[in-house]
């Protein structure tokens, strides 16, 4: 009985698995309730067009983003601010796994900030708990 929500739930992490769709999800998280153009998301990614057409489907389709066109302009949102949490969360852990000295910590920190509580924030929250 609980498999199919195991399944839809594996479907969602197997969307998330690229850097270039987080990336997306991470700018489109930071806009808020804006839309975002297509051609920021290119200059952003810095991938070919029709790469990141797939991408944008591959979310459109998981339901994580929407779009809307306006003549020629296409625009991008989170279909659920759900999603910018579960960016926080992954961030946080990331950030936990990470050795204290490594370049990537440093990297990590340098990281555009996302909307709502800072992955340092739920780091020390659970740092309370415990």
């Amino acid at each position: 009985m609980t498999e199919p929500l195991y399944r839809i739930k594996a479907d969602l992490f197997k969307c998330l698995a690229h850097p270039i769709r987080i990336q997306v999800l991470e700018v489109l998280a930071a806009a808020g309730d804006r839309s975002t153009p297509v051609t920021r998301l290119l200059e952003v990614t810095e991938c070919e067009a029709s790469q990141l057409s797939q991408h944008l489907a591959l979310l459109r389709r998981s339901g994580l983003v929407t779009s809307s066109r306006t003549g020629n302009n296409v625009g991008y949102w989170l279909a659920e601010p759900l999603v910018a949490e579960l960016l926080v969360v992954a961030r946080a852990f990331l950030l936990a796994s990470l050795n204290p000295d490594s370049d990537r910590l440093r990297a990590a920190h340098a990281l555009p900030p996302l909307p709502g509580a800072t992955p340092q924030e739920m780091l020390d929250a659970i740092a309370a708990e415990t």
